[in-house]
């Protein structure tokens, strides 16, 4: 009876207990069991906040101002030779010509003004024998190359068209990490395609143009950018151009995370000195530089990590008449902070031979400034004009001199280089960039001048005789 008893009372208290913890968790907010009890249900609607980024009139603004190019180019083949032998032709008649379709490449551009001048990058148009534009309401457009610069990988086309769409500059020093943007062009062929990303890096050098005095200090980015991108507008959430996308970072060829932008800036000077003068005027302060890292900092015992590390001085430079030392470290050029190599050539490649500017140095525990005077690549400060001569333009190639290095390897004593060419006479005998013409029916030539002389009024066949940079010497025929 007694054990009846006692599981009887226990059986009570139990449930008095649970009756207990029930009542006190239906009555206390605060328990640890409230999350138990059934909450009401809601829409999973969102308001967006006010303060939220919004990219709809960027981009709405942008895609109107941005334009699909589409380029044909002509590439013709010969039996046998890939150059004309006058030689061979005498002794067994002319070579036979195969004739190829023509190829077709795509990118981007950027309209920059009301009348149609448009940029875009140096490798979507180069060597192309036709340039077409496409705007996004589906008008179409033949496009002539105003200009174009290797070394910053840009150019500038133009077409006839007037009240044009187009993106106002921003200003690239402007911009910071985790700032986003947008990327506009034609991704394979997908015309008027936008995508978002943030500023990842800026400065950075890719070593992706194989120029003499290539100028890399691109925006980096991953907003997604593919294949006909190129040329292509990144542009802030204002709607304004801080950048012309350029390349990519991918193993496989398409976008994996990395694109790269040419800054605005540099860009608005590049066109600027294209329509000014047809060709970019790249100034130079005359130093050989190294970025500073631990490896340097330890050998020439530099204290700081932060500036570009003057390792020579070009004798005659604007540095060194300043008064710039071996040894120097830069910081700042003018007010703009420069820590990279890349950094320091972008700011210089924003000024024009002449201009005078600020280099502000460190030199062992003291700060100076220096006034320096830019110089252009011939080592004074006159502009180089661009020749407008039309029978120099219907050759399609701009010209340079060869280095005095190439001509003594060479063994001559004149000559002038090909240095690029656009699509005209010379590319359609054959010839090829960087071929030195040492003569032209047999007249020697020394300068451009000569080369406008020789064939000013010539009527017939031009034989054309030089030197590649590997020694080949080679022979080219064409009719005037």
């Amino acid at each position: 009876m007694n054990k009846f008893s006692t599981i009887a009372i226990s059986a009570l208290v139990s449930g008095l207990t649970a009756s207990g913890v029930l009542y006190y968790t239906q009555n206390n907010s605060n328990s640890v069991f409230s999350s138990q009890i059934p909450r009401p249900l809601h829409y999973a609607s969102y308001s967006v906040p006010e303060n939220a980024i919004n990219f709809t009139n960027a981009a709405e603004r942008s895609v109107n101002a941005v334009v699909h190019v589409t380029t044909e180019t002509q590439v013709n083949n010969f039996h046998n030779s890939n150059f004309y032998d006058p030689f061979h032709n005498f002794f067994f008649g002319p070579q036979r010509q195969q004739k190829s379709q023509p190829q077709v490449g795509s990118g981007s551009g950027v309209i920059i003004s009301e009348d149609g001048y448009i940029v875009t990058n140096n490798h979507v148009v180069d060597e192309a024998d036709e340039i077409h534009i496409t705007l996004n309401d589906k008008r179409k457009y033949s496009a002539k190359v105003i200009g174009k610069d290797p070394t910053t990988d840009l150019a500038l086309l133009k077409i006839d068209e007037t009240s044009l769409p187009y993106l106002s500059y921003g200003n690239s020093d402007d911009i910071r990490l985790g700032e986003w943007v947008l990327a506009v062009g034609n991704p394979f062929n997908l015309t008027s395609t936008v995508t978002a990303g943030i500023v990842s890096a800026k400065g950075r050098n890719i070593q992706l143009l194989n120029e003499e005095y290539a100028v890399e200090s691109f925006i980096q980015t991953d907003a997604a950018v593919n294949p006909g991108n190129s040329g292509g507008a990144l542009v802030n959430t204002n709607g304004e151009l801080i950048g012309i996308n350029s390349a990519i970072a991918s193993t496989t060829g398409s976008y994996a995370g990395y694109a790269f932008a040419i800054p605005v800036n540099l860009a608005r000077k590049v066109v600027d000195d294209l329509l000014e003068f047809g060709e970019v005027q790249r100034a130079f302060i005359g130093v050989s530089i190294r970025d500073i890292d631990q490896r340097l900092a330890e050998e020439k015992k530099i204290n700081v990590q932060k500036g570009v590390y003057v390792n020579g001085l070009t004798q005659g430079g604007g540095a060194e008449k300043a008064g710039l030392k071996e040894g120097d470290i830069i910081f700042k050029l003018n007010e703009i902070p420069v820590n990279t190599m890349s950094e320091l050539q972008e700011q210089v490649a924003r000024h024009r031979p002449g201009d005078k500017i600020d280099v502000h140095v460190r030199r062992g525990d003291q700060t100076l400034t220096f006034a320096t005077v830019l110089n252009n690549k011939m080592g004074n400060t006159q502009p180089l004009i661009k020749s407008n001569s039309e029978l120099i333009e219907s050759l399609g190639a701009e010209f340079t001199l060869p280095s005095a290095e190439e001509f003594r390897r060479l063994g001559i004593r004149n000559g002038v280089k090909v240095k690029e060419l656009n699509g005209g006479k010379l590319r359609n005998a054959g010839i090829k960039e960087g071929f030195i013409i040492t003569h032209i029916d047999r007249k020697a030539i020394k300068s451009v001048e000569d080369i406008n002389n020789a064939l000013d009024s010539k009527k017939g066949g031009v034989l054309i005789e030089g030197y590649y940079p590997n020694g080949i010497r080679t022979y080219y025929g064409f009719g005037m």
